[in-house]
């Protein structure tokens, strides 16, 4: 169950890393470089990775929903950062 779990994970990410490849084919609104695509799919991966590795240490369903939350709220943040620059800071994407 955890590889098959780590695994649905890992594709789930991989599928949303083809959404902004494919928009690319049909419209010039979407303009990713490698460097973006690099730095998505680290997140997407790192924050997958992260979850897995919380669901295997967590006893508590509690503290799994409390970690695994948090999680998506930082990654969450810093991807509207690097979108739109919600903070100004020196990272942000405009």
């Amino acid at each position: 169950m955890k590889h098959k779990r780590l695994l649905i994970i890992f594709t789930t990410a991989a599928i949303l890393l083809t959404i902004p490849f494919i928009g690319m084919q049909f419209t010039n609104e979407v303009n990713w470089s490698i460097a973006d695509f690099a730095l998505m799919g680290v997140m997407l991966f790192g924050t997958g990775a992260l979850i897995e590795l919380t669901l295997r240490m967590v006893k508590t369903t509690r503290n799994r929903l409390i970690v695994c939350a948090v999680l998506v709220i930082l990654f969450l943040l810093t991807w509207a950062e690097l979108a739109v620059g919600i903070f100004g800071s020196p990272f942000a994407g405009n």
